[in-house]
């Protein structure tokens, strides 16, 4: 494990100090997650692309007077659940722009249309809904939330998500990618994950490197993800997600992350953050993504045979068999998990609403009995 203070000395390591870090890093998610590696079968749901935040990497938020500006109906929902059904996903993430009806009366207007005065609650009913007339679990990803808005959510959700992203201050001032995004304020994202810990939910949350953070900064989010975690043991997953740069946005011609910038964040972030905490890179972000299990990953994160990567469009996901496949040549083992992991679901779990956490426990004992028949053995 490292100290902050050691993590800090680290921001330029290379060579044979970053393939040391590397080794350490594996040693210690082996001590924990031994030789598996895991992903989330699930399938993928913008329920908005409005946004009152105008970040300049993103992609997905469109402005309400676009065309491709929309609100899911349910109808559009229940559509693309049993689309995910049909190939054997449990997971359906819900991800959504925050907030738009505060920032724009169209967003208001068409959320009126549907019957709603706020995303959150119209969230929650479709969650409602997905849960009660489907195989899947519902992952919420809305980003902030208040203690009302958990509470609403949490009745329907397995697990919740928001990415920390960074706790720079500075990334907020004018000119940088988080001017004038409210939602973006390192201490409302930080109250929302110590919101999530107080409500006991198992929560997803991770940072988005080079954007413009400094190394003490990424250090700095490590050390308050960890800090929160051990106060409240929620956090079950912290991803590690490179910038990619995308046509038409702000931030097009800034320079994404080197494989080593990454391999070194992974590594750290391995040493610093709690064991328990799943750590998780996007394989569909990086052609050489294989490389991240040498930096102490244990998880792909959710990967879809249905919907494609509405925030990274550009980017196809991996076909599951292959990367299995790869998986395997590099000495591991993929496995199939939950959107809530399964350290969430005992017997009497306080973490996991008792109708979501039946459901949880049914399909896992579905999914390892599936397993056992396969291999003919135990798992």
């Amino acid at each position: 494990m490292l100290t902050a203070d050691q993590a800090r000395q680290l921001g330029n390591a290379r060579g044979t100090d970053l393939a040391n870090l590397m080794q350490q890093a594996v040693w210690l998610k082996k001590q924990y997650w031994g030789n598996t590696v895991t992903y989330s079968r699930k399938v993928f749901v913008p329920l908005t692309n409005m946004c009152r935040d105008t970040c300049t990497y993103c992609t997905f938020v469109k402005h309400p007077s676009s065309p491709e500006a929309n609100v899911m109906t349910l109808e559009q929902v229940m559509k693309t659940a049993r689309a995910g059904e049909a190939t054997s996903c449990k997971e359906l993430l819900f991800s959504l722009g925050e907030k738009p009806e505060l920032r724009y009366e169209q967003a208001k207007a068409a959320l009126a249309q549907l019957g709603y005065n706020s995303m959150t609650s119209y969230l929650a009913d479709a969650c409602e809904m997905v849960l009660s007339e489907t195989t899947l679990l519902p992952h919420v990803n809305a980003g902030t939330l208040s203690d009302d808005e958990i509470d609403q959510l949490r009745p329907y959700a397995a697990s919740m998500g928001m990415m920390l992203e960074t706790t720079s201050k500075r990334l907020m001032k004018e000119g940088q990618p988080h001017f004038a995004c409210p939602d973006k304020s390192p201490v409302q994202r930080l109250r929302t994950l110590e919101r999530a810990g107080q409500k006991k939910i198992p929560f997803t949350t991770g940072l988005l490197i080079g954007i413009g953070e400094t190394w003490e900064e990424r250090i700095e989010a490590l050390e308050a993800i960890n800090e929160s975690h051990a106060q409240y043991g929620h956090i079950q997953e912290v991803i590690i997600q490179n910038f990619q740069r995308k046509p038409g946005i702000g931030m097009e011609n800034h320079p994404e992350p080197t494989l080593d910038d990454m391999l070194r964040t992974l590594a750290v972030a391995r040493l610093i953050l709690s064991p328990d905490i799943s750590l998780q890179a996007p394989p569909n972000l990086s052609e050489r993504h294989m490389e991240y299990l040498g930096a102490g990953i244990n998880d792909w994160g959710g990967i879809s045979p249905v919907t494609i990567d509405f925030i990274n469009p550009q980017h196809r996901w991996p076909v599951i068999d292959e990367l299995s496949k790869s998986t395997q040549l590099a000495g591991q083992t993929l496995e199939e998990r939950l959107a809530v992991y399964p350290s969430y679901l005992a017997e009497k779990s306080e973490f996991v609403d008792p109708t979501v956490l039946s459901k949880s426990q049914g399909l896992w004992e579905q999914m390892n009995t599936s397993a056992t028949l396969q291999t003919g053995g135990s798992v």
